[in-house]
């Protein structure tokens, strides 16, 4: 892990001194001298793109979205062109589907056209989106507007988006617009700014590569579903630092394809380091999965602290479809309170019809170490492997945990328990069913 993490550290000054080559400021293209209004009633979509194209038509510089609410649907940034949302400013997504249109991408873990996001970069390098300011999903208002939970928000063709695209074919699902969406880009650095509520996943890395995404404040009221905070899918050399989430969903999922989709595509999440962050309520911390088809691999979470109700601050999850190889993956340094689970490792997560035939090789998780990892907790939670395919190779050093019930382990072998004290007030502190 030691070489893999000091690559990992390498991108925070690649990707710094990206953003500040060249002598000179960078040229600013503030939206409202294109035409966008900031009475949150106009879509100014149109105004936007108009301000992008012609950033990028003057050799680059610097978008930069002032103080007042600038009401927008899909936005498309071009190569040379950073994003600056500056303080008490926000760029707050329109509800209509139609202002979304279908981009080729993956969703939940399958390559498919589907709907934009709201900020969209897509082969960049060297990009910058950051700012005191703030991005808004709507997410409450897909919600009210689609009058459903979850699911596709609705149906109909590319519009107000200020790129030419063609209409989307009637048959083809939509589905609320993911915040920010990064594919197949290379250093990039995503900084500083408000990101609040999402409709959907909010900060999305897809095929990536040399990403810093840092002191970033995420929220999402708690009844917008899927409002994960931030998805790292297939993509390496990846760094968050400073983030606090507090959202409806994993605060973090690591990500690398689901089912035959996923094992044909074959690319791996790696190399990642997530420090200093603090994870609120969320269905998970940091999560490995559930799309682990690709494989996810050497992930270090470090000095981070999860508390008011977080699901599982440390999760595995997957499910005999997936495959895929889950391996060198640290937590060090973590304080918990108050959360509903300590740990959870699942290779049966979430088994509800339609379910999916096993692969052919069945999901492996591995070569984890938990260490200096404390606090207080409902329960322990699980390790809950296959029956051919167990979970192995699990480390506890220095670990103390308080809860009301103990710590449940079914087909695992080589769970080193030596390291980790458990102080339990109902029953027993460990429950073992095939675990050698």
């Amino acid at each position: 892990m030691n070489k893999v993490l000091f690559a990992v550290s390498t991108i925070v000054l690649a990707v710094s001194v990206a953003a500040q080559t060249g002598a000179k400021a960078p040229k600013r293209f503030v939206i409202s001298d294109y035409g966008a209004l900031a009475d949150g009633s106009t879509v100014n979509t149109k105004a936007i793109q108009s301000a992008i194209d012609k950033c990028a038509a003057s050799g680059g510089g610097v978008v930069v979205v002032p103080k007042g609410t600038f009401l927008s649907g899909a936005i498309f940034l071009k190569q040379g062109v950073n994003l600056l949302v500056e303080k008490d400013g926000v760029l707050k997504g329109t509800t209509n589907i139609d202002d979304y249109p279908l981009i080729n991408t993956r969703w939940e873990g399958t390559e498919e056209p589907w709907t934009s996001s709201f900020v969209n970069a897509e082969g960049m390098t060297d990009l910058e989106i950051s700012g005191e300011g703030t991005l808004d999903g709507s997410g409450e208002e897909w919600l009210q507007n689609s009058g459903q939970g979850r699911g596709p928000a609705g149906r109909g063709a590319a519009g107000a988006s200020g790129a030419t695209r063609p209409p989307a074919p009637p048959q083809q699902r939509r589905g609320r617009p993911r915040l920010i969406g990064i594919q197949n880009s290379k250093r990039v650095h995503v900084a500083g700014l408000n990101l609040h509520n999402q409709a959907v996943w909010c900060l999305f890395i897809l095929y990536s590569e040399d990403v810093v995404a840092e002191n970033l404040h995420i929220t999402a009221e708690h009844n917008i579903p899927s409002s994960d905070g931030i998805d790292i899918d297939s993509s390496k050399r990846v760094r968050v630092n400073n983030v606090y989430i507090d959202v409806n969903d994993d605060c973090i999922s690591i990500k690398s394809g689901k089912d035959a989709d996923g094992l044909r595509v074959n690319r791996p999440a790696e190399d990642i380091v997530i420090e200093n962050s603090h994870f609120a309520y969320g269905h998970g911390g940091v999560a490995m999965g559930s799309e682990t088809s690709g494989g996810i691999r050497n992930v270090e979470v470090r000095n981070c602290v999860a508390d008011s109700g977080n699901w599982a601050p440390i999760r595995f999850k997957t499910q005999p479809s997936r495959g895929g190889v889950v391996e060198n993956i640290t937590y060090r340094d973590m304080k918990l309170h108050e959360t509903k689970q300590a740990f959870e490792f699942n290779l049966e997560w979430r088994m509800v019809p339609p379910i999916a035939p096993p692969a052919k090789v069945l999901p492996v998780v591995r070569n984890v170490k938990i260490i200096n990892v404390s606090g207080d907790v409902d329960f322990v939670g699980i390790i809950h492997g296959l029956a051919d395919s167990p979970i192995q190779d699990i480390h506890f050093e220095n670990c103390n945990i308080t809860a009301q019930k103990g710590f449940k382990l079914e087909h695992a072998r080589r769970v080193d328990l030596t390291g980790l004290n458990i102080d339990v007030k109902s029953g027993d502190a460990i429950m073992k069913t095939d675990v050698q």
